[in-house]
């Protein structure tokens, strides 16, 4: 079985995103609640990575989060530290002062938003944005990170992702969110997702997902869109973990994974 085979039958990885946690304790100057805590708490029941956006106005993770939080993932070889970002704004100055602090960095994920932006809310444009992405996907590589596009999901851009350095894609998963109240609606967004993983599978790169992704939805999604290694979680596994707490909501979040029926890699 080659590598993408063995790729598209292994069970996701959660990644869960703090910038939520950040947000809220941006409000007050007391701490609480722990960004570095929440990670722990979500190392320990069975995360397999965690993921931040440090943004350049830092109005949720700040920068000193990052560093803190590679430290902490330090204590965890065997999970991952994803950090994503604009990076012709703060990411790469961001990833090369991890590095040189000697902390762990697994994956960069480029994503395409405005410094102002609410949230980030479309893919890159390819094969228009290529060339001025290869050379910041040099300067990620360099540093040792796996690279991943942020991508609306779009098959015909697929190739041009693998073509310009790219090692994953994450698929920009809103849309699919939005639609899943809609069996119709549902039914045609998962089509484009389906051929989107497809055509990354068959492009040669790894398929990430995020975005809106929740309870509801999440099995459902894995199920029918083969191929996912790893699906960065915020907003909604916050949400929940204010209601049910962090190792209750991750522990959730894994067994919805599990329902999926993907085998473990």
């Amino acid at each position: 079985m080659n590598t993408a085979s063995q790729q598209s039958m292994a069970r996701t990885a959660l990644s869960v995103n703090l910038n939520k946690v950040a947000l809220v304790r941006n409000t007050r100057h007391l701490g609480i609640p722990s960004v570095t805590r929440a990670a722990t708490l979500c190392l320990s029941a069975g995360a397999h990575g965690i993921t931040v956006h440090p943004r350049p106005d830092e109005r949720h993770v700040r920068l000193h989060d990052v560093f803190d939080l590679g430290a902490v993932l330090r204590e965890w070889p065997d999970r991952e530290f994803n950090i994503e970002g604009n990076p012709f704004h703060n990411l790469m100055d961001v990833a090369r002062m991890v590095r040189e602090k000697g902390l762990p960095l697994h994956q960069l994920t480029l994503v395409p938003d405005s410094e102002g932006q609410f949230t980030s809310d479309h893919g890159w444009n390819l094969p228009q944005d290529a060339e001025r992405l290869r050379p910041v996907i040099a300067q990620a590589k360099a540093l040792g990170a796996r690279v991943s596009l942020f991508m609306d999901a779009d098959a015909s851009a697929m190739e041009a992702a693998h073509a310009v350095g790219a090692d994953r894609v994450e698929l920009y998963t809103e849309p699919m969110a939005a639609a899943w109240p809609s069996p119709d609606q549902r039914a045609v967004q998962l089509q484009r997702f389906q051929e989107a993983a497809q055509a990354a599978l068959d492009a040669g790169l790894g398929i990430n997902a995020g975005h809106d992704l929740n309870l509801a939805n999440l099995s459902g999604f894995l199920r029918q869109v083969r191929g996912v290694q790893e699906v960065s979680i915020g907003h909604a596994l916050i949400a929940d973990a204010l209601e049910l707490g962090y190792e209750s909501t991750v522990r959730a979040y894994l067994n919805a994974i599990e329902a999926a029926g993907l085998p473990s890699a």
